[in-house]
């Protein structure tokens, strides 16, 4: 399981970074295309949506197009990502809450169809999210999502736990598949269903991955650094594990495991 989350840090972030987060967010643009992919397949035709950690709106502007009869919605803790997305869905017709995914502000049975993308990894435990799903959906809603898990950004967490020799291990970690699927279980979706698959960004170098991540708002999924020679050291030595172990062709990758997963709140 993730271990204890500062959700005022990951809310900051994704806040000061808002205006970058389109840019340089290329992992989560493809999850948003295979997220559609399994909606498509599963033939739903909802009167009201909600997407939960709805960012800038690219997931909410593609759902409108899916769905132009929809009433959507969109929720995000991040105030900065709010005014985003109402920028970018200014004539869309969408209604956006600043919002956290563990206390959403709707009545229950609220929604046909609640979604959420490159979100739920933030969060110390699933339980409380999912269970808040559960309740603004609508009797036979579906509920689709995807989240990165585990085997997330493995190539850095190795290369940094390879140089800490004792030290405490202060990077981030993920959900496993095992842990998503107990958590649906636990809410008691109905047929819930998860699945896996791996995506890999390429950088120039470790620094370019360590600016790319703080650029999307997502700084807390890297080694936290504490000021001091020592602490530069264990950097600049991680920095050429990583190098020497995964790099190639003049350039380092970056490997996201994202888990997709699917549950119905029963009829």
């Amino acid at each position: 399981m993730v271990a204890n989350i500062d959700r005022q840090k990951v809310r900051d972030s994704f806040h000061r970074q808002a205006a970058d987060y389109d840019g340089f967010a290329v992992v989560q643009r493809a999850v948003v295309e295979r997220l559609l992919a399994m909606l498509r397949a599963e033939g739903e035709c909802p009167a009201r949506l909600l997407d939960v950690g709805a960012g800038t709106g690219r997931l909410l502007a593609k759902l409108r197009e899916l769905y132009p009869a929809a009433v959507a919605v969109g929720a995000d803790l991040a105030l900065g990502m709010c005014r985003a997305a109402s920028l970018h869905l200014a004539d869309a017709g969408v209604q956006l809450v600043n919002a956290d995914a563990e206390r959403l502000p709707f009545a229950a049975g609220s929604f046909d169809l609640v979604l959420s993308t490159s979100t739920f990894q933030w969060l110390s435990s699933l339980d409380l999210a999912f269970a808040e799903v559960k309740r603004v959906l609508s009797p036979g809603g579906l509920f689709c999502f995807a989240l990165f898990g585990e085997k997330t950004l493995f190539e850095l967490r190795d290369s940094y736990k390879a140089v800490l020799k004792g030290g405490e291990d202060r990077s981030h970690s993920f959900f496993s598949q095992a842990d998503v699927q107990a958590s649906l279980q636990r809410a008691d979706f109905s047929g819930p269903r998860t699945s896996s698959e791996m995506e890999v960004e390429f950088h120039p170098d470790v620094p370019g991955l360590l600016r790319s991540l703080k650029r999307i708002g997502a700084g807390s999924a890297a080694p936290a650094t504490v000021r001091g020679l020592s602490e530069r050291r264990v950097m600049l030595d991680m920095m050429e594990v990583y190098r020497q172990k995964f790099g190639h062709e003049k350039v380092i990758p970056a490997s996201y495991q994202v888990i997709y997963g699917l549950g119905r709140n029963p009829a």
